[in-house]
């Protein structure tokens, strides 16, 4: 039932605006989206999303709020090419430099290319009645009512068209992080958001390759975040049957060379040998793509005491985050199901309850990829001594999670948002990291050696 208003209306089709959109068109008549980019049918790279061409996570959350707002999606995306894996067992992970031990899980994986991913949602979005698509469009301004206390709509101009007005009830600003509405909301002279911003030079070069079905044992993916001494990271995804996305990088310039030497020589340097193998004898599939990642950003919208009715900043307009953690899809469906949930509500209040959901919703990953991202000695930024103890903690998990797929499992429910960090700090899970830590096997001998991890 629609009990919102008449038309609303979304800045921005990528996935975050096509997900707020379909969270939309169950409360409103219809729903326009306005996408600065042409919008191609195929599965195809779009110049409004530079790492469209890397390689790109979707979090088993993420699978599942995109498939209860579109049933069968899963099975459309894999139907296309993409793979189903249990990420647990089909995936190795490495983290603290050691490989943890995989296991069976209840963890779905999607493995697809990034454009195919955005073109099923938004294939599935356009056959909702009520929807409309608008690409080529770009947005310069917004329509303001009750002397700027309400946004009733944006001004936006079509390909070779004259500039023209769209009313709507509701604007929703999924823009990306060059969100425009900072602008927009000083020169209706709100206060800006706070913003919190972790610097961390981050860049990383992908290249494709051809897939073999015995290629890395029949594993899906392998997956090596970043740890001392030279804080690399890397992944290599299955994209298809035939088809491999390698992304490898670095922190504050240590990125890696678009070059067949220099590459395979920073691939090299990874803690295992999986990714390097691939490189050195898989038959290229594309040219070499980089891109670069300045810093982490959270706008604070949620602290505002005062912003305009009918309008809302969503996706990585709100908070964006290091790639390598692959959280903002799952991020931006997770915010999708909170505005949904919001507008069951009704709309009194509506920017202040929505900012106050999506901040709850931003708090797990960001403290996820800042607390690991100030690891890195260069990352400047407050250190807690509760951060301080959770990645000292996390490392023991690690350590102990060699031996223990229970702990790695675990420890993937967090990293997929499917449990709260505080699972990790049950009085079970403790008892498994400290016994694999004090009494960890001999790689030489088989047996239990005591160690002084603890």
């Amino acid at each position: 039932m629609k009990t919102f208003g008449e038309h609303a209306v979304v800045i921005g089709a990528s996935m975050a605006g096509l997900l707020a959109a379909r969270a939309l068109i169950n409360h409103f008549h219809s729903v326009t989206v306005l996408e600065r980019d042409r919008l191609a049918d195929t599965d195809r790279p779009r110049k409004g999303v530079p790492q469209g061409r890397h390689a790109h996570g979707l979090l088993a959350r993420g699978r599942v709020v995109i498939e209860d707002f579109f049933p069968g999606w899963t099975d459309e995306v894999v139907a296309s090419g993409g793979l189903l894996g249990d990420i647990g067992g089909d995936v190795d992970w490495v983290g603290h430099n050691v490989r943890l031990k995989s296991g069976p899980s209840d963890l779905i994986g999607l493995l697809a290319p990034r454009p195919a991913l955005e073109t099923h949602v938004r294939r599935r979005l356009a056959a909702m009645p009520g929807v409309t698509l608008i690409d080529g469009c770009s947005v310069d301004g917004l329509l303001v009512a009750d002397g700027g206390q309400r946004i009733c709509g944006v001004r936006a101009q079509a390909g070779g068209e004259l500039p023209r007005a769209i009313k709507a009830d509701l604007v929703v600003d999924a823009g990306g992080r060059g969100s425009t509405s900072p602008a927009w909301l000083k020169a209706l002279d709100y206060e800006l958001p706070s913003e919190d911003r972790i610097e961390i030079g981050a860049g990383y070069t992908t290249r494709s390759y051809r897939r073999k079905p015995t290629d890395l044992g029949g594993r899906l993916a392998v997956v090596i975040a970043g740890s001392a001494p030279n804080w690399r990271n890397g992944v290599i995804l299955a994209q298809s049957e035939d088809r491999w996305i390698v992304s490898v990088g670095g922190y504050f310039g240590d990125h890696a060379p678009d070059n067949d030497e220099g590459f395979a020589d920073y691939v090299g340097t990874l803690p295992v040998p999986d990714i390097y193998q691939i490189v050195m004898t898989a038959e290229p599939l594309s040219e070499f793509m980089t891109y670069r990642y300045a810093a982490n950003l959270r706008r604070r919208y949620e602290k505002l005491t005062r912003f305009p009715e009918g309008y809302l900043v969503f996706g990585d307009a709100f908070c964006s985050f290091n790639p390598v953690y692959g959280q903002g899809m799952t991020v931006a469906a997770q915010e999708a199901r909170a505005l949904d949930e919001c507008l069951q509500r009704g709309n009194r209040d509506l920017a202040r309850r929505f900012f106050r959901a999506a901040g709850a919703i931003v708090d797990i990953p960001w403290n996820i990829a800042v607390g690991n991202d100030l690891r890195h000695p260069k990352v400047e930024g407050e250190r807690p001594a509760m951060v301080r103890f959770i990645n000292w903690y996390i490392g023991k998990l690690h350590l102990a999670a060699r031996h223990d797929p229970h702990l790695t499992t675990a420890f993937l429910h967090v990293a997929n948002l499917m449990a709260q960090p505080p699972s990790l700090l049950k009085p079970s899970i403790v008892a498994r990291v400290m016994k694999g830590n004090l009494f960890r096997p001999s790689i030489d001998a088989g047996v239990r050696v005591p160690s002084r991890a603890f």
